[in-house]
C-alpha cells in the first residue's frame, strides 16, 4: 500500500507562483509513476503532469507546458509541482497520484485559487 498527502495549495494572484508538495509513504519502492491531476468545478479530473520513478522523462498537459515543473526528490518520497505564471484557469483542486502497476493511489487534494 502507498499513501500520499498533498500540501502547498492556497491563493495566488495571476502571474504568481505556488509550489505543491506530495509526501508518499508505505511501499515507496513499488511506485512506478507519480503525477499531479486537477479538477476544476464542474469539470472532469485531468492530468497536469507526470513523472516515472526513475525520473527519465516528464509529461505535461499542453495548458501548463513551460509554466509548471514536476519533480521528485532523491529519496523518491516527495513529489513537487512548481507552478509559475499562474492563470485564473489554473484554479482547481490538485491531486497527487501514485501508481504501482496494480493500483492508483490518491491524496485528498489541495485547493489552488488564482484570483486578483
Amino acid at each position: 500500500q502507498v499513501q500520499v498527502v498533498e500540501s502547498g495549495g492556497g491563493l495566488a494572484q495571476p502571474g504568481g507562483s505556488l509550489r505543491l508538495s506530495c509526501v508518499a509513504s508505505g511501499r515507496i519502492s513499488s511506485i512506478a509513476r507519480m503525477a499531479w491531476y486537477r479538477q476544476a468545478p464542474g469539470q472532469q479530473r485531468e492530468l497536469v503532469a507526470s513523472i516515472p520513478s526513475d525520473r527519465s522523462t516528464t509529461n505535461y498537459a499542453d495548458s501548463v507546458k513551460d509554466r509548471f515543473t514536476i519533480s521528485i526528490d532523491n529519496n523518491k518520497s516527495t513529489l513537487y509541482l512548481q507552478m509559475n505564471s499562474l492563470k485564473p484557469e489554473d484554479t482547481a483542486v490538485y491531486y497527487c497520484n501514485a501508481y504501482d502497476f496494480y493500483k492508483n493511489y490518491w491524496g485528498q487534494g489541495t485547493q489552488v485559487i488564482v484570483s486578483s
